[in-house]
């Protein structure tokens, strides 16, 4: 039996590409609704969607799941990884108001987070956990999961085996497509950061 778990990174918000973390919680931009849509298609794929509790996942996962007629839930464990005072701010900004420590944070994302900001190692445990939860609970279903890049990330150092570190080596795109899947034999990626199902 094979679950698979396809996670979709949010569209654009409003107010554009800023470190959201958890604590700021801006809707999805005309263009974010366009890049989701244009993502997903027009045919369902799932047999069940499990969002992100914030609003630039939660409002698409609840229009999708009203489209196609399926269960949707929330999984407060899939929000974001928190950015502590970076949050609010673009990478551009804090390159330029804070560039040593912007360097320090690229050079080594575990041991130097932004003031305040969740430890990657916890962060990870979470949504490996979400991620094992939903496998068993709902095993032999296809998923999708609305969720953040973060995520994404976390997700993919879960199933990969791979150190915090060297998350932040992989692109996620707004709308972007991961699919894994779950089986007797253990967790395989199938495929990363499709802009959509069509290829």
């Amino acid at each position: 039996m094979t679950t698979i778990m396809d996670f979709i990174r949010h569209g654009e918000p409003r107010g554009g590409s800023l470190y959201r973390g958890a604590a700021i919680d801006d809707p999805l931009s005309e263009k974010g609704w366009q890049q989701m849509w244009d993502a997903v298609g027009e045919e369902n794929h799932w047999d069940r969607i499990i969002s992100s509790p914030l609003s630039r996942c939660l409002e698409f996962a609840r229009a999708l799941a009203d489209k196609h007629h399926l269960p949707m839930t929330r999984e407060n464990d899939f929000r974001e990884v928190g950015f502590g005072d970076w949050e609010g701010h673009s990478s551009a900004q804090i390159r330029e108001s804070r560039p040593e420590e912007y360097r320090r944070f690229h050079a080594d994302p575990v041991n130097n987070r932004p003031r305040g900001a969740e430890d990657l190692h916890s962060f990870g445990q979470r949504v490996a956990t979400a991620m094992e939860q939903a496998a068993s609970e709902h095993a032999g279903e296809r998923l999708l999961i609305v969720a953040h890049a973060g995520v994404i990330r976390a997700a993919l150092g879960h199933v990969m085996e791979a150190p915090p570190a060297a998350w932040y080596r992989a692109r996620v795109d707004n709308a972007g497509i991961t699919r894994f899947a779950f089986d007797s034999r253990g967790k395989q990626l199938i495929f990363h950061n499709r802009p959509d199902l069509r290829s």
